[in-house]
């Protein structure tokens, strides 16, 4: 009968005995036990795109902490901890560091404050806050000061005196997006992105989650701490269970009905891992914590008689998701090798006896179901495993069987990462535990097909991640190793296997689309975009987003435009129209806030708004004399306070600056690679310059001053009349998307007459941008420091770039004010992580007006990026 089992299985063959054609071993029982170097084609390698180290000090050293932890959220922010050891007092202070991805020698090094080491670092949901906690059993709470990236302070915290925080998370808001992979060439974002049935752990009044965290000790105690809207917290502690016992390892997850599952070990493999359901209230505005035990299991390399004492420590314990408290990982180690299991909850019926059944019969779902602990596959003997890092992107698997698994094509978020004590870094299946990819260090440079078990061992300790974590797309990897360096790693979109170019772009096309709609930093796939895939990446992009709705296209008009240049930045081809984007997301900006200022003069007016009203007429309206236009405008719904008008004339200005450089290189409308180029046949963009240049007519006629200024040959001549009648003709060429005309000879003629009647102004296209992604495109390892700034790295798009900003030594201008701050600024400035636009920290504006205008940018950049303090001397 074993004979026919073996010879009856699918895929294994009388030369292979035991194995199947995907690589996997399949034991007596039916278990699967993959190799980490078996799979269909040679594993795919990962690259470093960048290390970045601390400088060696003689006085005081960061030293990795014991353990090591790091954390990375949806913002593309890492956070990771040091010791900095002093050697004249002999103690250390216990640091968390935090680094934007796209400048990581910009770290911000703080002292936690923690008198012992920080055992764990948790990002929340929105990638703005972290919590931090210790041996101590203290947890903090970091936020932003004044939103800038590089400067945090602990707000709030709590505590449980002298027992060890092992398992840290912040509480589920509810929110989940699952991904459908095998839909990813559908057309709808409602299909490749659907929004999950998902209970928070705990609601305020009226279904509003509420915020806090959850902590496990090592003593087995469960703290919960709820954020009240008043800033006050709700502290509860409770044992997990009854007899309470050791934990020296532990994870959180949720479930869909809002309950807590927490995973505990003792770190013995000969015990059982235990699993607890907790489930949090708010009675009598007190916090209470209800304990259930749910179903353990032991691992099965405990219960394999040729592995029974072989690994008698569990190392790793972590779910595979924080949202996934069905399949949990599980390694366990000796002193040279490690082993992984990846199990599963199932529901399993419970047989009846016949007794039983002919008292009362099991029909159809009446049969008794129970929760069962099953293995769905296991690894063969590893080298050491000193670091695990999970997927986050919520993929949803239609099935999970391994076979189904195995086949289907590999995508970057269903692996995860192993690192190994040699240096190595694989990334496995994370059902099958099949190699996707793989990364050796210079410590373990090696063949592929030579056995771990024959190599010989190298003498002194390596260096090898002691903490990882995977990005939010699963297509980098940031790692901490034993010396306290940061290393970054590309993962391929394609995880090694040979795909065709319109796969690879449609890997990543799909994964910009999820950042998209989630509004998720994509620093992380940017990585992967090579110069010749720009154009065809932008305008795939354009394509997906122009069949969605009128309603989701307006929520992400301007992300789909900040996503636009990021990719634009990346080519050379395609640097100016860089300059288009970040230009319309100027004016999007300007044409709500400006449209917001006017007011009904009645109450009772119609459903339309006055913004709605102007969008309207001058739709309709064609005429090229501005004043007819402005004849059937209810002029009393633009009255504004005249320090309002003349607050806002930066704005005005640069309304009519751009229009005037757009009409006169309209003769030059040949060149793509010059800015404004795209403006000339963008018929929306155009209609919006032509409402604003009616309400700024309006206005002057209040507050003359509030004007744009130009300087004329002429003194009788009106400007905005005439850049109005020259705006409407060219409008008219391409008010209809699919009926779009050239430009006739008269209006050239005209337009190439401007620079003899105006001055035309020099505009300010483009901020500097030092970041590090435009200087990784040849693929080669870029050193850093952290605490200094990299010098020039050479790349073809940099000079660029130099056409279109303004070199250094000359004045700065505050772009979203658009205030000239001088060659040398005196007041402290912030500056975007990702385009690199310069504000000032404080508003100099006492205008409410002004003040809302800057309201808009408070938290992120135009382009959605954060903000980073910059110090005075950053010409």
């Amino acid at each position: 009968r074993r004979d026919r089992r073996e010879r009856d299985r699918p895929g294994i063959g009388r030369d292979r005995p035991g194995r199947d054609r995907a690589g996997i071993t399949w034991d007596r029982a039916g278990r699967a036990r993959v190799s980490p170097r078996a799979g269909p084609g040679p594993a795919g390698r990962m690259d470093l795109a960048y290390v970045c180290e601390w400088e060696k000090k003689p006085k005081s050293n960061h030293c990795p902490s014991i353990p090591l932890v790091c954390a990375w959220s949806c913002r593309n922010l890492i956070a990771f901890t040091t010791d900095l050891r002093n050697e004249e007092e002999k103690d250390l202070t216990h640091m968390v560091h935090i680094i934007d991805t796209e400048h990581p020698w910009d770290v911000y090094s703080v002292n936690s404050g923690h008198t012992e080491v920080i055992t764990c670092l948790e990002w929340d949901q929105s990638g703005s806050r972290l919590l931090s906690a210790d041996a101590d059993g203290h947890i903090k709470c970091w936020s932003m000061t004044d939103h800038l990236a590089n400067s945090w302070e602990s707000t709030v915290g709590s505590v449980v005196e002298g027992d060890p925080v092992v398992a840290l998370s912040w509480l589920h808001n509810g929110v989940k997006l699952a991904l459908h992979v095998e839909k990813s060439g559908a057309s709808n974002f409602g299909e490749k992105f659907s929004r999950v049935k998902f209970s928070p752990s705990l609601t305020l009044f009226g279904g509003k989650p509420m915020e806090g965290w959850i902590a496990v000790t090592i003593s087995g105690l469960v703290t919960v701490s709820l954020l009240k809207p008043n800033g006050q917290v709700l502290t509860a502690t409770e044992s997990l269970c009854r007899l309470r016992c050791r934990v020296a390892l532990a994870d959180v997850a949720f479930t869909g009905g809002g309950n807590i599952v927490v995973a505990t070990s003792d770190g013995s493999s000969t015990s059982p891992v235990q699993f607890y359901k907790v489930c949090v209230s708010v009675v009598n505005e007190k916090c209470k914590i209800d304990t259930e035990i749910l179903p353990s299991l032991f691992m099965r390399c405990t219960t394999d008689p040729a592995r029974k004492d072989k690994y008698p420590a569990i190392t790793h314990l972590k779910f595979l998701a924080r949202d996934m408290s069905e399949q949990v990982l599980l390694c366990a180690s000796n002193q040279n090798n490690s082993i992984v299991e990846c199990w599963s909850l199932r529901k399993e019926g419970l047989p009846v006896n016949n007794i039983f059944q002919q008292i009362s019969p099991v029909v159809g779902d009446k049969q008794p179901m129970i929760l069962k602990w099953r293995i769905l596959s296991a690894t063969n003997d590893l080298d050491r495993v000193s670091a695990v890092a999970l997927p986050k992107l919520p993929i949803s698997l239609t099935n999970t069987d391994l076979k189904v698994a195995n086949d289907t094509k590999f995508f970057p978020g269903l692996g995860l990462a192993l690192a190994f004590h040699d240096g190595s870094v694989h990334i496995v299946h994370r059902l099958s535990l099949q190699m996707m990819a793989v990364f050796y260090g210079s410590s373990s440079q090696r063949p592929v097909d030579e056995p771990s078990l024959k190599r010989p061992r190298t003498a002194g300790p390596l260096v090898h991640f002691k903490a990882m974590q995977l990005s939010w797309t699963s297509l980098a990897l940031a790692g901490v190793d034993s010396h306290g360096k940061l290393s970054m790693l590309r993962i391929s979109p394609s995880m090694g296997h040979v795909l065709d170019m319109n796969m690879s772009l449609r890997h990543l096309l799909f994964l910009l689309e999820y950042c998209m709609v989630t509004g998720y930093d994509w620093w992380d796939i940017l990585l992967h975009v090579q110069p010749s895939m720009v154009q065809n990446l932008v305008e795939k992009l354009h394509e997906e987003y122009m069949r969605q709705n009128a309603a989701l296209q307006q929520v992400l008009s301007t992300r789909i435009v900040a996503m636009k240049a990021s990719l634009c930045k990346l080519s050379s081809s395609t640097i100016a129209r860089v300059c288009d984007y970040h230009a319309k997301l100027f004016l999007i900006a300007i044409s709500c806030t400006l449209k917001s200022l006017l007011r009904p003069h009645f109450l009772n007016t119609p459903d339309k708004s006055p913004g709605d009203r102007l969008t309207e007429i001058c739709s309709k309206i064609t005429d090229v004399d501005i004043d007819k236009v402005m004849i059937n405008l209810k002029t009393e719904e633009f009255v504004l306070e005249m320090t309002t008008l003349q607050s806002l004339q930066q704005l005005i200005q640069w309304v009519g600056d751009f229009v005037l450089y757009l009409l006169a290189s309209l003769p030059n409308q040949g060149s793509p690679v010059r800015p404004g180029h795209s403006f000339l046949r963008d018929g929306a963009s155009l209609g919006m310059f032509r409402e604003l240049m009616v309400v700024i007519r309006i206005w002057g006629l209040l507050k003359p001053s509030c004007l744009p200024v130009y300087t004329a040959t002429s003194d009788t001549q009106d400007s905005m009349s005439l850049l109005f009648r020259l705006l409407t003709k060219l409008w008219l060429c391409c008010r209809e998307e699919n009926h779009i005309t050239e430009p006739d000879d008269a209006l050239i003629d005209e337009c190439c007459l401007l620079p003899s009647q105006l001055l035309i102004p020099n505009i300010d296209w483009l901020p500097i941008n030092d970041g590090i992604i435009s200087k990784l495109q040849n693929k080669q390892l870029v050193r850093l420091q952290f605490g200094k700034a990299p010098g020039l790295i050479g790349h073809t798009v940099s000079s660029q770039f130099d056409a279109f900003v303004r070199a250094p030594g000359q004045p700065k201008i505050d772009h979203l004010r658009r205030l000239h701050l001088g060659a040398y600024p005196t007041e402290e400035c912030k500056s975007c992580t990702r385009c690199g636009c310069v504000t000032m920290l404080k508003s100099p504006n006492k205008v409410t007006a002004v003040k809302q205008w800057e309201q808009r940018w408070i938290k992120n950049c135009l382009c959605g990026g954060l903000w980073r303090k910059m110090p005075l001397s950053y010409s």
